[in-house]
């Protein structure tokens, strides 16, 4: 506020524009991070720079004061050096500075990176602003922004997860683009903050698919108000196909998800894709019953969620697929049987046993319930537990489809749509961490943002010209409650 707001004006950029300054990854891998920050004063950022660096020489510092291509640089004077057990050297860090003209003001961790982007800035074909797929990605944008943030996927992804790859920056930005290119549009809304995105696959048909959706799906209603995490929409059977797809050689991302799959798949004894996606090609809502604590056996260890599962009979092969699921329990010796719950008949899947009970009959039959299923109207309900399948049976009166909190959520989106994810936030929060450890880093990296959100909801807009568009919103709390 005292050194950098007097001067500061409309435009920050932020980038990390090499995931290795010296381009060999057998020294370790040291990225380049850039910042260019627009001045509204340039007489006192200047000021600034010149006070910031002579506390710098009074403490000690070396500087080296370099002109390049016009532009004079400021940088302490770090030296390569060797690590320790290891032949190879890398750059060490050095901070560094430049003003060009009266515009910007540029900080960078290495004066290489301050080189480069002059380079970028007097050759046009070196820069992101020029290139084909980022105008064609910043095309199908629509609403008005306050930001902008752009991210190869692959890179990120090797990079966040360690893979000692080689790296590809010396490809000029309008270079043939690689796979899986995102461009997010931050907007500020009254309660909270949407972002609307572009994702550009070249191996992806030029082609324009219009969403389905211009309203939740009806097989929402059988889920719970209460359900924290839900996912809903479409052709659950294409929605995979293009996901498994777009996840090819991203090993970290995949991993997430295929273990995501695996804890359902253990618990079901299924194969999801083969036994259950293939044959949703109509609607699909998926939502977490969080089980109450009073039911765990010990408070140090949660008892599991349940899940409910809904998919529309919309052909024969989902009275098929039903039925394969049927005979896929019996041959892992389970019973199925019809059991009445309440007006409604359930299936259910259990699990017979003898028990011990000290009494005149030292052995009685005890049923285990692994999953229950139920046709309703023109829906198929699944769960994990008959508690469940009540709850969901139950849902109508007050189902997440009609739900204050789920519609605030998703209002700021755009229609038509794909369907949603959504996140309860607050409610969901420990689940997800159990689930995924690295949610607890993320968390305190995030502090205090992470403190405000409320929820957080997902979809999709379709394909445009080749672009695959989406919508994220984070409703925040204290803004518009």
């Amino acid at each position: 506020q005292r050194d950098i707001q007097p001067w500061l004006g409309q435009e920050i950029t932020a980038a990390v524009t090499t995931l290795d300054l010296d381009r060999d990854t057998d020294n370790g891998r040291q990225a380049g991070y850039l910042l260019a920050v627009a001045t509204k004063d340039p007489e006192r950022s200047r000021e600034f720079l010149q006070l910031f660096w002579q506390k710098r020489a009074l403490a000690g510092a070396d500087l080296v004061f370099e002109q390049y291509k016009g532009v004079k640089l400021i940088y302490g004077s770090g030296k390569a050096v060797t690590e320790v057990g290891k032949d190879a050297t890398r750059p060490t860090s050095s901070l560094a500075s430049a003003v060009v003209g009266d515009r910007f003001v540029l900080f960078a961790n290495h004066p290489k990176v301050l080189r480069d982007a002059i380079n970028n800035v007097q050759a046009p074909d070196l820069n992101l602003s020029s290139a084909t797929f980022y105008e064609q990605a910043l095309g199908t944008l629509e609403q008005p922004r306050i930001g902008l943030s752009f991210v190869n996927v692959p890179r990120l992804t090797s990079w966040a997860a360690g893979v000692r790859d080689r790296p590809a920056d010396a490809q000029p930005a309008t270079a043939q683009p690689p796979a899986q290119l995102l461009t997010i549009a931050l907007t500020l809304d009254q309660r909270g903050l949407a972002a609307e995105t572009a994702l550009l696959s070249p191996n992806d048909p030029p082609e324009t698919v219009s969403p389905p959706l211009s309203k939740p799906v009806g097989a929402l209603q059988y889920v719970p108000d209460f359900s924290p995490i839900s996912a809903s929409g479409s052709n659950l059977n294409q929605l995979w196909t293009g996901l498994s797809q777009q996840l090819k050689g991203y090993g970290a991302v995949a991993q997430l998800v295929d273990q995501s799959l695996a804890e359902l798949q253990d618990r079901w004894k299924l194969d999801l894709r083969d036994d259950v996606f293939d044959w949703v090609t109509g609607e699909y809502a998926l939502g977490l019953l969080p089980v109450a604590s009073a039911q765990s056996s010990a408070k140090s260890v949660p008892a599991p969620a349940d899940w409910v599962f809904v998919a529309q009979r919309s052909d024969p092969a989902a009275s098929e697929g039903i039925a394969r699921l049927d005979a896929i329990a019996q041959q892992q010796g389970l019973s199925v049987g019809s059991i009445q719950l309440g007006a409604q008949t359930v299936a259910a899947w259990t699990r017979l046993s003898t028990a011990a009970k000290p009494s005149s009959n030292p052995l009685a039959l005890q049923a285990q319930v692994q999953g229950v299923h139920a046709t309703v109207g023109n829906y198929e309900l699944f769960t994990t537990s008959l508690a469940a399948m009540d709850q969901a049976l139950k849902a109508m009166e007050h189902s997440l489809a009609t739900n204050d909190r789920f519609q605030a959520a998703i209002d700021p989106l755009l229609q038509p749509n794909d369907g949603y994810l959504y996140l309860d936030w607050i409610a969901s929060q420990s689940f997800l961490e159990r689930q995924f450890p690295l949610l607890k880093v993320i968390k305190l990296a995030g502090k205090p943002i992470v403190d405000h959100i409320k929820s957080l909801a997902i979809t999709s807009y379709g394909r445009q010209s080749g672009v695959q568009r989406g919508g994220v919103f984070i409703r925040l709390g204290g803004l518009g409650d």
